[in-house]
């Protein structure tokens, strides 16, 4: 480990709070609201691979999808939420939708069935049609939390948004690990991206940073535990 690094491990899903209300950071990449029953994730990509293929010749192996899905899937078995909000992007353009193998449609559709499902608009997505279950949204309130893809500039207090990916480096052991994370200053949080193909972000980008002008905290999504790790201690590169 790299001199002066301390990595503070906390429990499989810690819990922050956020505008007064309790948020479990989910090892998965999803966020549970306990007190409102509520599951969100953020920047799913659904059919990034078939998207690729479709507009350039691309060819990513195309399980992107099944594999997002089945780590959804253990997240709703977990938290058996009543309510689902996916913070945008959930598809990686808007024609994805139709791309979907009828297997993984029907896996949606399962994890559906008996709650309420939010789809909020994402720059990727925002024209995706009705045809895949649950409803559409540009934000949703709850409680004191707005839910919203992009994050804003000059957000109130209680917002929670997605878009940027954000990823968190540090070095140890002689070498440099990269994962996936939420990022807050205790007013604000940034989730991380849930899909397979998603790709990151480095936290220390002036895209993420600039959102934070008195520091945050980077809980890394790490082998079976999250780690909190300060502004100071990341890698910019």
């Amino acid at each position: 480990m790299a001199a002066g690094l301390r990595l503070e491990k906390t429990h499989k899903h810690p819990t922050l709070q956020l505008a007064g209300e309790t948020l479990v950071l989910d090892l998965c990449g999803g966020l549970w609201l306990p007190d409102h029953r509520t599951l969100i994730v953020s920047d799913l990509h659904l059919e990034k691979g078939s998207s690729y293929a479709a507009r350039s010749g691309q060819f990513l192996p195309p399980y992107d999808t099944r594999e997002t899905l089945a780590c959804l899937h253990e997240a709703v078995v977990r938290h058996e939420p009543a309510r689902v909000i996916a913070l945008g992007d959930s598809f990686h353009d808007a024609r994805g939708p139709e791309r979907m193998e009828p297997g993984d449609r029907a896996m949606v559709a399962a994890l559906q069935e008996g709650r309420d499902w939010v789809w909020i608009a994402g720059n990727h997505d925002a024209a995706v049609s009705e045809g895949i279950g649950g409803r559409y949204a540009e934000a949703v309130t709850i409680g004191g939390l707005v839910l919203r893809h992009e994050p804003s500039p000059d957000a109130a207090p209680g917002e929670i948004a997605g878009h940027l990916h954000p990823c968190g480096k540090v070095a140890m052991r002689g070498r440099a690990v990269r994962r996936r994370c939420f990022v807050t200053d205790g007013t604000r949080l940034v989730m991380p991206a849930f899909g397979a193909f998603a790709g990151g972000l480095n936290v220390r980008d002036k895209a993420i940073e600039g959102l934070f002008p008195k520091g945050f905290t980077a809980h890394l999504l790490g082998d079976g535990r999250v780690f909190a790790i300060g502004r100071g201690q990341l890698a910019r590169d």
